[in-house]
Order: C-alpha cells, then sequence, then structure tokens
C-alpha cells in the first residue's frame, strides 16, 4: 500500500466512510450533470423512443450547411461580384449593389446568376 502511514494520521473508522461518501457525492454529481445536460437520456428513462423528438431535430439543424463567398471582385459599376460555393460543390456568381446604386424600378439588390 503507497499510503499506509496515513492511517497513522487518520484512523480508517473515519477514513473509510469519509472516502467512500465523497465517491458517492462525486457519483450523484456526474449523473445530475448528465441528466441536465443532454436530451436523450431523460427520453430514454422515460420510455420515449431513442431517435425521435426534439433532439433529432436540434442535431438536423446543428448540421446544416451553409454556402461560401470566395472571392469579392469589385466592377466598375460599383457593384461587386462575389463567386459563390455552395455546399454541394457548385459554383454561383452573385452581383452586390450598394443600396444607393439601386434603380428604383429594381425589386432587390441582390442579383444572381446561376
Amino acid at each position: 500500500m503507497n499510503n499506509a502511514k496515513m492511517w497513522l494520521v487518520v484512523p480508517p473508522a473515519v477514513g473509510v466512510p469519509v472516502f467512500l461518501g465523497a465517491v458517492a457525492v462525486g457519483s450523484f454529481a456526474v449523473h445530475v450533470a448528465v441528466l441536465s445536460n443532454t436530451s436523450w437520456v431523460s427520453d430514454f428513462l422515460s420510455g420515449v423512443e431513442l431517435g425521435s423528438g426534439d433532439a433529432q431535430e436540434a442535431a438536423l439543424l446543428q448540421n446544416t450547411q451553409t454556402a461560401k463567398a470566395s472571392f469579392v471582385m469589385p466592377n466598375a459599376d460599383g457593384t461587386q461580384q462575389v463567386l459563390v460555393i455552395m455546399p454541394d460543390g457548385t459554383t454561383t456568381t452573385a452581383i452586390l449593389q450598394t443600396p444607393g446604386a439601386v434603380p428604383a424600378s429594381a425589386s432587390s439588390p441582390l442579383v444572381v446568376d446561376h
């Protein structure tokens, strides 16, 4: 036993119950943290089928991908041309116009080329 001299300071009648009590308190704290920070554990314990409900919808929302702009190139007419890379790998070009440069007849300041 590495720490045999510890029992010369702390009697086993006190040390063993304190050690086991600390293990029990730590285990209880971990279980409370798991139950309060996850949704699937409470669903499992209440008999709800795993993979259904709000947890699955939240996971789907986290895995959604967004398009990324590759570069912005200013044009002579005050617009900016942006190469957009879509999540599936296809590319498209978007022309961005400043609000002051949009003609009154235009319905949107964003024009997208496919």
